[in-house]
């Protein structure tokens, strides 16, 4: 268990316009590639529209293959990555330009955390609200999530409300303010140490300390429950699962936590 530092290759480096919103999950998924979670560049509202801007990284979930080399960049852009070639609005004055061929997905304020269910692949999401609502996405290759013309399933922008967007990705769930305000995504459970647990998705809420298991239908794409998992609340960091697919979280404390059956 020990790297070596001279190893180390920078793949990618992304210029920040705001100190928060910096998202920062990474995943492989079950293609071997690399999933790359970024958030719109912070400050509030998203005010350099990064959401809906195909032209700029922020925002969006990035797809990239970290075995190649390509363009003199350090990684390759997979060739069915769904935004290759297309030309995009980039400007107020009906400008286009090409969209990044990085992105998987957009729409996003600030993926915390995202991870691939390894019995089905789904890529799960969690995305930071703002002023009322919290929200986890099953993402899809060019899935636009909505974010900053919506929050979660609701309109945000003033203009949000002057055409249909049909396109929008709805989130599988939401929750509001009045119940947590900052989520923190977690995964499907696929250990067997908490029997209770198989199959759903287990998530928390940093302001709160609350944790939950969703129990959503994929196959009818409905949730069944949403069950409150008893014990300390704890301003829950991170999520991460071991080889036997046991799940642990973590706190700014310094502490490393796991689930037990309540049999």
């Amino acid at each position: 268990n020990v790297a070596d530092p001279k190893s180390e290759v920078e793949i990618l480096r992304i210029p920040q316009p705001f100190w928060n919103h910096n998202g920062g999950t990474i995943a492989f998924g079950p293609d071997g590639l690399l999933y790359v979670g970024l958030g719109d560049g912070g400050s509030g509202n998203d005010p350099m529209g990064h959401g809906q801007n195909l032209t700029t990284l922020l925002g969006s979930i990035l797809r990239l293959d970290i075995d190649r080399q390509e363009d003199g960049k350090n990684y390759a852009i997979p060739a069915d990555n769904p935004f290759i070639g297309k030309i995009v609005p980039s400007g107020p004055r009906g400008q286009t330009a090409p969209a990044r061929g990085e992105i998987f997905a957009y729409g996003l304020r600030n993926v915390w955390r995202m991870s691939f269910d390894s019995e089905t692949g789904l890529l799960w999401a969690a995305d930071v609200g703002q002023n009322l609502w919290e929200e986890i996405n099953l993402i899809e290759a060019g899935g636009n999530y909505g974010w900053n013309v919506r929050e979660g399933r609701h309109w945000f922008r003033p203009d949000g409300n002057d055409a249909a967007r049909p396109e929008l990705i709805d989130p599988i769930f939401e929750y509001a303010h009045d119940v947590g305000k900052s989520i923190t995504g977690g995964g499907v459970y696929r250990g067997k140490r908490v029997p209770e647990l198989v199959g759903k998705y287990v998530y928390a809420d940093y302001v709160s300390g609350r944790l939950w298991a969703l129990d959503y239908d994929v196959k009818n794409k409905a949730v069944k429950a949403n069950y409150s998992l008893i014990g300390e609340n704890l301003p829950v960091m991170s999520f991460g699962s071991d080889e036997a697919g046991d799940m642990y979280f973590s706190t700014p404390f310094g502490s490393l936590y796991r689930f037990r059956s309540g049999n």
